[in-house]
């Protein structure tokens, strides 16, 4: 397919905020993408990455750059490029409007496919070395010289991974259903009214597709995969994915619970309670001895944790297996658990992490397991896979365990537990259905966690403001959403400009979250900027208050950022009915 052709399809995409409506379109370009030898680059590219989260492999290119190569391809000046960066805030609109009125002519242009791009933008990562910064500039100068105003834009957009045409993981799983099944489900899509019409008689089987594909991408994290074998075996072919160890899975997600006994009616009797800790999640997979660390969002942080590495090499006695974590940071001198961020900041750390590791030495806690000697896990009850981690886990003090658990059916047994879990500096406990799958991405009843009320949220940061005085310069107040499942959409719910510290030392600054939101800006008016939804915060507040000044119905009030959570994606921020359920038991206690 030539390139042209796919950023008409993403123009269209920018077009509308109608989830439906971009549904459609995706299906049509996947229509169109069928026909294709490798499907698998088209389908990465409306994503807006050439790489999955969980690969090694970076594009590691910056703004910076990007403007060298802007400079090197059309001839206008850096000021003139850095004016207009400054106004628009979006490089691929830069590149847009360079390109348009570009000085240097050149007869070496080539035409854009989209194997072309997608190949030069994945070079991009193997370039290493002296000279580095140079090839890059180069290569990215190349794709520029041949790019139409239009080409331009996207290519600047995916290589700096902002895409923004709002291709969401939903919408595509969607997407796909209606590209190969419209016909047969007899669905239709009508743009008048932006309604799909599903018959009754094939309303079931229309559900049915989409939980296949929405399974067999919650395994693979590769939606080009799982279209590959629709495409030549059926909706059947997906039976045939199976967990492989050295490619993370979607983490199980739990919903919550008001009190233990909502707990048991969500769950059943009896159930297995365990501490809820407030550490640091890490999917752990082991081939033939080899020990990979993935976030919950995916990403590779093997290197920035070889203490966990050591441990859980010496710790676990089997050579293939996947295991869900949590890992605690332990304070040196009282030999205590430490808070989530005393250990967060090693994410994104390259240096002194072994002077890190040695100042807070941490410790886990294995509470899952999806996958033991090559055998898919996912489908046995959890009291099979607790017994199975109790069995290959040797328990070392202060290092790594089985997390701690009772199995009960009674109430005070429960709350005593709960009470001691608290006392401990944990935020709370789990209950999990001691039958229950391993249901990978999903809140479905299978488990469910229990803190106390007004409990802090992860929300994300959409809008900004700078500040002024000491602060000018700085984006100090910011605009927080929540997530409605139900119409795949961030709802506001306040402001929050405390809580945040002005030197490093003290935690996260304004200055920190400024340099990681000014990328992120797509529009801007005044002191007020739309910013791209990426940052999460763990915000407290006092209480959650009806308000019709945001969007979900909802305020906090006297909001704080209590901090950056670096370790969470858009898909684990709180959704609305967290906040309504908060809300409602607010009421009950007055």
């Amino acid at each position: 397919m030539d390139y042209i052709k796919l950023t008409e399809y993403y123009q269209q995409l920018e077009q509308t905020s109608k989830r439906l409506e971009k549904t459609h379109i995706i299906s049509q370009l996947l229509k169109e993408a069928k026909k294709e030898e490798n499907v698998e680059v088209i389908i990465n590219l409306v994503r807006g990455s050439v790489f999955p989260a969980w690969d090694e492999l970076k594009i590691g290119v910056s703004d910076k750059i990007i403007i060298k190569a802007l400079i090197t391809s059309t001839g206008i000046s850096k000021d003139k490029v850095e004016k207009l960066f400054a106004k628009n805030g979006d490089l691929g609109i830069v590149a847009q409007e360079l390109v348009k009125e570009k000085k240097q002519t050149t007869f070496d242009t080539k035409k854009l496919t989209c194997n072309l791009v997608y190949r030069k933008i994945r070079e991009l990562a193997d370039l290493e070395g002296e000279g580095t910064v140079n090839k890059k500039i180069g290569l990215i100068s190349e794709l520029l010289t041949s790019a139409s105003p239009q080409e331009a834009k996207f290519i600047v957009r995916t290589i700096l991974e902002q895409l923004r045409v709002g291709a969401a993981e939903g919408t595509l799983r969607d997407a796909i259903v209606w590209c190969f099944f419209s016909d047969k489900l007899k669905i239709k899509y009508n743009k008048d009214n932006n309604e799909l019409i599903i018959p009754e008689e094939t309303k079931k089987e229309y559900d049915y597709f989409l939980d296949k594909i929405k399974h067999a991408y919650d395994i693979t994290n590769d939606f080009a995969e799982v279209f590959k074998i629709i495409k030549e075996e059926g909706i059947k072919g997906l039976d045939k994915i199976s967990l492989k160890a050295g490619k993370p899975i979607n983490v199980m997600l739990f919903q919550k619970a008001k009190d233990i006994n909502e707990a048991f009616e969500i769950v059943g009797k009896p159930c297995g309670f365990e501490y809820k800790i407030d550490g640091f999640r890490l999917q752990i997979h082991c081939i033939n001895g080899k020990i990979i660390l993935y976030t919950r969002r995916l990403e590779n942080v093997t290197k920035q944790f070889p203490d966990v590495v050591e441990i859980i090499k010496n710790g676990i006695k089997a050579d293939n297996y996947i295991i869900d974590t949590e890992v605690i940071g332990i304070d040196l001198k009282t030999k205590k658990w430490l808070p989530f961020q005393n250990i967060s900041q090693r994410i994104k750390r390259k240096y002194d992490i072994e002077k890190l590791a040695k100042e807070i030495p941490v410790m886990v806690n294995v509470f899952d397991i999806m996958s033991y000697n090559n055998e898919s896990l996912l489908d046995a009850p959890f009291h099979r896979r607790r017994h199975i981690i109790e069995k290959i886990v040797k328990v070392t003090s202060d290092k790594l365990m089985p997390i701690k658990q009772i199995v009960t059916d009674k109430l005070e047994v429960a709350e005593k537990f709960y009470k001691e879990s608290l006392e401990f500096g944990n935020e709370g406990i789990m209950a999990k259905n001691l039958e229950s799958i391993y249901k990978p991405g999903s809140r479905v009843g299978y488990g469910i966690k229990l803190k106390p009320i007004l409990e802090t949220l992860d929300l994300v940061i959409t809008k900004a403001e700078f500040g002024e005085g000491k602060r000018a310069g700085w984006l100090s107040s910011y605009t927080v959403s929540c997530w409605d499942k139900k119409k795949e959409n961030l709802l506001e719910v306040g402001k929050v400009s405390t809580g945040l510290k002005e030197k490093e030392t003290e935690g996260t600054t304004f200055e920190e979250l400024t340099k990681l939101l000014n990328p992120l800006i797509e529009k801007s008016g005044g002191k007020e900027v739309i910013v791209k939804p990426k940052i999460i915060i763990e915000v407290g507040y006092e209480e959650i208050q009806k308000s019709f000044e945001y969007s979900s119905g909802y305020a906090l009030r006297f909001p704080r950022v209590i901090m950056l959570r670096s370790d969470k994606g858009l898909h684990d921020i709180n959704i609305i009915t967290d906040l309504e359920k908060i809300y409602e038991v607010q009421r009950g206690r007055k």
